[in-house]
């Protein structure tokens, strides 16, 4: 394979979808990422243990620009999930659903790492489509701490530093 010949910075970017936060107060808007040059997205939310009941709602959306002009929903079938003790839940499990653009996991009382991968031909490109955002709307009257991120691999160009997927 040979993308082992290449650093991971050269063919993959980490970009931050919203910081820590409090995810019951609504902040929980991730910046819109272009997926004109990138292979395949994976939208990851990391929570802390909040209360039962007050779970985070991963939501995906595609627009036509950076700034979420005609945003609509975005539609995915599977979210891998990590709930419980980190340390002590090293295996991915794989939840499916009829395809939605969101996902609901019972996980509001323990840690998490969640996340959803998509390609460009999950988007609407015949119209245009061609940006992605990950939200989280408020999770309910309780604090929980989160943070999302994104990870675009498969870049199309190789370069020793990648190019911005924010634009």
């Amino acid at each position: 394979m040979s993308d082992f010949n290449h650093e991971f910075f050269e063919i993959a970017d980490v970009i931050p979808a919203f910081l820590p936060v409090d995810m019951q107060t609504g902040a929980n808007n991730g910046q819109w990422v272009a997926m004109k040059h990138v292979g395949r997205l994976v939208c990851v939310l990391i929570k802390g243990a909040g209360t039962a009941g007050d779970d985070p709602i991963i939501t995906l959306k595609q627009a036509t620009s950076n700034t979420g002009a005609s945003a609509k929903g975005l539609t995915f079938t599977r979210a891998r999930v990590k709930i419980g003790p980190l340390a002590s839940t090293p295996i991915w499990s794989i939840a499916t659903q009829t395809a939605a653009n969101t996902y609901t996991p019972t996980s509001a009382a323990s840690p998490a790492v969640i996340a959803v991968e998509i390609q460009p031909t999950d988007l609407d490109l015949s119209n245009g489509f061609s940006f992605v955002q990950l939200s989280i709307p408020d999770t309910g009257s309780n604090p929980q701490l989160g943070a999302a991120f994104y990870i675009a691999f498969g870049l199309k160009y190789l370069q020793p530093v990648t190019p911005s997927v924010l634009a």
